[in-house]
């Protein structure tokens, strides 16, 4: 059987891999759809049509229109077993506290929206003092705001900021205005929540309530009732989503290398032991059933550390989570017993996956193997070997040449990333041929004075030249990995911002701050050109997919058309962009000027409009233009994104001002900020397990290389000299893998900055984040350095002659 040295790098890679997978499961379990609290109340919800949009658009629903909301609150209120049917509507408001937006603590959704009063039902929210509010200009607000009944606020709205008599607190976020009030700001509405009588049935009412809307909706109950989590919710929790199951399977597939590795160079080391077992009778069928129960057995301890690591680490990795955005503040780790199950088998399962190849190996040691001595390697690669290679490589130069040339960025980071994957597996197996020419390139790292030691670390390399390589290989994989990713990243974020910014033609932009957007009186006090953006949805039946959810700007055409400098207009007029019938439209649309073009808009009015221009593609950020005024008539809440203006000014009230490279740069920033995040996490795993798997390597190697260190003692070497010869050959042996997995993913890079440069018209700098590259090639150096020196001390402890004995 395995001895316990031999077996703790498997272990504690397969042990590191179950909790992570562990961790992430739970998470992902406990990363359903919330009921928000204002709805919590309503045992039965009615929502409006789901838009034909794919799931990770999160479109919000189309809305009914004022008419139809009447009709089916009527309808819905008089069902049996239900009390009350309350329609919810929710428009856009913000205190101000010392004249700029109050801040949310974690900026929830909710803590920027006003209700009407009878929305507060369905939350079962109550007043903690005062009254509700019964006319135009009275509100409810969160008690934590520290106001008083009787008191004033001023409330930020689409409109402007405005004053409001304070007449009651509650303890819940968002404001509330008489019904009145909300139904103007809010004509659309997207649910209904049915308040029930004691022991009316769930889900006979909600069947019943089937019936009235038909399929003009769906009617939700229990956990089902999670779908009308704020959008913003709903996304971030589908990004945290994606970032626990990259990182789970990038653990399974990292641990199953890392082990493999550690099995095969098990049982190199065991060739005689085996050897012996085969000269005694034992068959390759035995030997392998042999080194499978021993993997069994360091997969099954191993993934019962890991499920109990995993459990206990992640409630506070589910804070993390949401501290850093990957999670929303209502998310919370709940212990079901599928994960635990899942991550438990998955010790096992990654051990036996590992272990195929090593098994099948050592089944084929012949008998002699006992009787063999050099541990000088036999033969070099063979011809297959090398004929795969190459082919690889041809592969990737292929791939990479496909990034240059790509359209598409989607396709182009798909190319990107198939290209390297095909470099490094093209690299991992030459690595042997290169490790010659990578010597005589690299002899001024290991010289020293009396090159004795030098001479030692070179010769023990290119000697035993496919043991350099394979314990270069994770470090040319984790390498190639983190310098692709993380240049990858970095120059594709800078390349769209240079892009946005050469598409403007203005010297300042004016953005919101601490609010979602900015209001027609800060739009009118700033002067210049605003992008007032809308959801509208497809209103013809004939279209597919139906109620597909699309942008909409409204614009004022001249000022857009000076402030924009990709707009190129392939037919009709952007000056005939006026009225409240007239659209805009990108040529992927097939339509023509003067065709008839319906959409539903967000107070759920039908309204069909005439085409009377058409622009490429890439002309507008969205996807159609509308004039501004349209988008105010039937979205009171309609926030503008930005205003483009040629001078400094100062910022009226919720905005601030920056500068067009400024602009470009924070445009996307929270999804940067979470992109980054991610791709350091994912790097923080892959650079962990390979500086385990070099670490795990060479303390095997260094327990399989005692008698020869000491035979070097005995040739004269001090105790100084030897460890400097292993710390020696460990480094060179990270540096060649840093090398050729860095020269993998620099090619993998500079078909990436041509492929970005080709598509948005700009040059593009190669962007390389130094401090990551360094931090992942010390990590793997000084494990290997460690793992090296410190056993190489320990075996050295005794005199040489003491130990030739």
């Amino acid at each position: 059987m395995l001895s316990l040295r031999r077996s703790a790098g498997a272990f504690v890679a397969v042990a590191v891999g179950v909790t992570l997978v562990t961790a992430a499961t739970l998470l992902l379990a406990s990363g359903r759809p919330q009921v928000p609290n204002r709805l919590a109340y309503a045992a039965v919800v009615v929502q409006s049509p789901e838009a034909g949009a794919p799931a990770d658009t999160f479109a919000p629903t189309r809305p009914w229109s004022a008419a139809r909301t009447a009709e089916l609150t009527s309808r819905l209120a008089e069902l049996p077993g239900v009390t009350a049917a309350v329609p919810d509507r929710t428009f856009y408001a913000q205190a101000l506290v010392n004249g700029r937006p109050a801040g949310t603590g974690a900026q929830r959704e909710e803590a920027q929206q006003g209700h009407g009063w009878s929305s507060a039902r369905l939350g079962g929210f109550r007043l903690t003092a005062g009254e509700p509010p019964r006319q135009a200009g009275e509100v409810v607000v969160d008690r934590t705001l520290g106001l008083r009944p009787g008191g004033v606020v001023t409330l930020l709205t689409a409109a402007g900021p405005q004053p409001y008599l304070v007449t009651g607190l509650v303890d819940a976020p968002g404001v509330y205005v008489a019904d009145e009030v909300a139904a103007a700001l809010a004509p659309g509405v997207r649910a209904i929540g049915l308040l029930l009588a004691s022991g009316a049935d769930v889900e006979e009412v909600a069947e019943t309530a089937r019936g009235v809307v038909g399929g003009d909706g769906q009617t939700l109950t229990g956990d089902g009732r999670g779908a009308l989590e704020p959008r913003g919710d709903a996304r971030t929790r589908w990004i945290g989503m994606q970032v626990l199951t990259a990182t789970a399977a990038l653990a399974g597939f990292v641990t199953v290398f890392v082990v493999a590795s550690t099995f095969a160079f098990t049982v190199a080391q065991r060739r005689r032991e085996l050897g012996l077992l085969r000269a005694v009778g034992a068959t390759g069928r035995q030997v392998r059933r042999m080194v499978h129960a021993e993997a069994l057995v360091v997969g099954a301890t191993a993934g019962l550390v890991g499920v109990l690591a995993g459990a206990a680490l992640a409630p506070g990795l589910g804070r993390l989570l949401v501290d850093v955005g990957f999670e929303p503040a209502t998310f919370h780790v709940r212990y079901e017993p599928w994960p635990v199950a899942v991550s438990f088998i998955t010790g096992p399962v990654i051990a036996l996956l590992a272990v195929w190849s090593a098994s099948r190996r050592a089944a084929r040691v012949r008998p002699l193997e006992a009787l063999r001595e050099a541990a000088v390697e036999q033969r070099p690669i063979g011809r297959l070997r090398i004929a795969t290679g190459v082919l690889l490589v041809a592969a990737g130069v292929a791939l990479s040449l496909g990034t240059a040339t790509s359209d598409e960025a989607r396709d182009a980071a798909t190319f990107a990333l198939y290209a390297v994957m095909a470099l490094v597996a093209g690299a991992t197996v030459l690595a042997p041929t290169a490790i010659g020419p990578l010597l005589r390139l690299l002899r001024w790292p290991v010289r020293r004075k009396g090159g004795a030691i030098g001479m030692l670390v070179r010769a023990g390399a290119s000697t035993a030249t496919r043991r350099t390589a394979s314990i270069a290989a994770p470090v040319l994989l984790t390498v190639a990995f983190a310098v692709l990713i993380s240049g990858m990243v970095r120059t594709t974020t800078a390349a769209y911002a240079a892009a946005r910014a050469d598409n403007v033609n203005a010297g300042w932009v004016v953005v919101p701050d601490r609010a979602p957007g900015l209001s027609d009186q800060a739009v009118a006090a700033t002067g210049g050109t605003a992008l007032l953006p809308t959801t509208v949805f497809e209103g013809d039946p004939d279209s597919s997919p139906e109620n597909r959810p699309l942008t909409a700007l409204g614009v004022d055409p001249a000022g857009f058309a000076a402030a924009n400098r990709a707009l190129t207009v392939v037919a009709g007029s952007l000056d005939e962009l006026r009225g409240d019938d007239t659209v805009v439209l990108p040529a992927s649309a097939n339509r023509q000027p003067t065709e008839p073009y319906a959409l539903v808009f967000a107070d759920g009015e039908v309204v069909s409009l005439r085409v009377v221009a058409v622009v490429t593609d890439d002309s507008i950020p969205g996807d159609l233009l509308l004039p501004r005024s349209v988008v105010r008539a039937h979205d009171p809440s309609a926030l503008t994104s930005a205003v483009y203006v040629s001078d400094r000014i100062d910022p009226p009230t919720g905005a601030r001002i920056v500068d067009v490279s400024g602009w470009a740069a924070e445009a996307d920033r929270a999804e940067d900020r979470l992109v980054w995040l991610t791709t350091l996490l994912l790097i923080g795993v892959s650079a962990g397990y390979g500086a385990v798997a070099v670490a795990n390597t060479l303390l095997m190697a260094a327990a399989g290389r005692v008698a020869d260190l000491r035979l070097i003692r005995l040739a004269g070497a001090t105790r100084r000299q030897v460890i400097w010869l292993v710390t020696a050959e460990s480094a060179l042996v990270v540096l060649i893998g840093a090398l050729l997995g860095g020269a993998v993913a620099f090619v993998g890079l500079l078909s990436i900055r041509a492929g970005l440069a080709e598509q948005a018209g700009v040059p593009v700098d190669l962007v390389l984040p130094w401090s990551v590259v360094g931090g992942v090639v010390g990590l793997c150096l000084l494990l290997a350095v460690l793992a090296s020196a410190l056993p190489t001390w320990r075996s050295l402890r005794h005199r040489p002659a003491r130990s030739a004995g």
